[in-house]
């Protein structure tokens, strides 16, 4: 009776393992298929280094570069101070540091491309804009800036968290003041543009906003790394993944999801050194543990129901959580 009652699990374990086998080579050929349509998507892609270009102009040539570049040029100054600028031995060095670290620019223009054609296969009609690579004195709150027909990166912002430039800035900052940050930062820039919530009032609000953002990021640069999608190192990363039954938990018997305390954003939001759960173990945690559920949440919606991208996005937060069946894992 035992034997047979082993070799009955035994029987049902092997058909689970096959019946798990099959959908796991369905998907995977699926996508592995869809990724392949995509690397075909033709672009028209030009990427117009204006960073170097005015780094080696001279004032005789401001002339072209405003009539080329008028949005770079705000009327409000006058030509004296872009002749500053081209002789300023601060821009200079900003300059030749820009170009030491995008030596090779290849491999930073082949990831832009994969993400437009990403970005192009789940939008037919998406048109390319003229993409324009600038200095931006480093100013890293607006490191990508998206036009229908004009994207701006500010390469001067991914030097590198340890460049002398960044020396005063916070470690939290300086983190993701990188190279491997340009292509989230310009996939942030997009869906902050498609997504549409007509509240934000909870938290729950926020939580779902922000999974919305990271979700996309799993759609437009599959090739990029969980950690890198977030702007998290790998520990910090590894932290939210072993601890997110216990955030959740605390969330949930804190009552947070539906309050409307403006607070809990910068708790749990907003970039920070750490998230706030005023427990002792709030130094080990990263900032955006809020970001990092929500993404969870989403990713178990679309997981348990089927839907359009452009569907999802249009969906309120209350809708995509109560139909998500969002289990945090242990």
């Amino acid at each position: 009776m035992k034997l047979s009652s082993s070799l009955y699990t035994l029987s049902f374990y092997m058909k689970t393992i096959g019946v798990l086998w099959f959908f796991c080579v369905f998907s995977c050929q699926n996508s592995s298929k869809i990724e392949t349509e995509i690397a075909n998507i033709q672009l028209d892609l030009r990427i117009e280094r204006f960073d170097q270009i005015f780094g080696s102009s001279t004032p005789s040539e401001l002339p072209a570069l405003k009539q080329k570049y008028p949005f770079l040029f705000a009327e409000k100054f006058a030509d004296t101070v872009w002749f500053r600028r081209m002789n300023d031995p601060i821009q200079h060095l900003l300059t030749k540091t820009v170009d030491s670290v995008f030596k090779d620019f290849s491999s930073t223009e082949s990831e832009i491309k994969a993400f437009y054609q990403h970005l192009k296969y789940y939008n037919k009609a998406f048109q390319m804009p003229r993409l324009i690579t600038v200095l931006s004195d480093v100013d890293y709150r607006n490191k990508a800036i998206v036009t229908d027909s004009i994207v701006l990166i500010a390469l001067d912002n991914y030097l590198g968290p340890d460049h002398e430039f960044y020396s005063s800035f916070y470690g939290y900052i300086k983190q993701n003041l990188d190279k491997n940050q340009l292509l989230p930062d310009l996939a942030t820039a997009y869906a902050e543009q498609l997504i549409h919530q007509s509240k934000r009032s909870i938290f729950l609000d926020e939580l779902i906003y922000f999974g919305k953002q990271l979700y996309l990021k799993d759609v437009w640069i599959p090739f990029k790394e969980n950690h890198e999608k977030i702007g998290y190192t790998i520990d910090q990363y590894q932290w939210a993944e072993a601890n997110e039954f216990y955030i959740w938990q605390y969330f949930v018997e804190k009552e947070l999801l539906y309050d409307t305390d403006k607070k809990l954003v910068s708790r749990f939001i907003s970039p920070a050194p750490f998230s706030r759960f005023n427990l002792e173990l709030d130094s080990e945690s990263p900032g955006r543990v809020g970001q990092y559920i929500g993404w969870q949440i989403v990713k178990s919606y679309i997981k348990n129901n089927p839907t359009s991208l452009s569907k999802m996005l249009q969906m309120d937060a209350l809708e995509i959580f109560k139909n998500a069946k969002f289990k945090p894992k242990k």
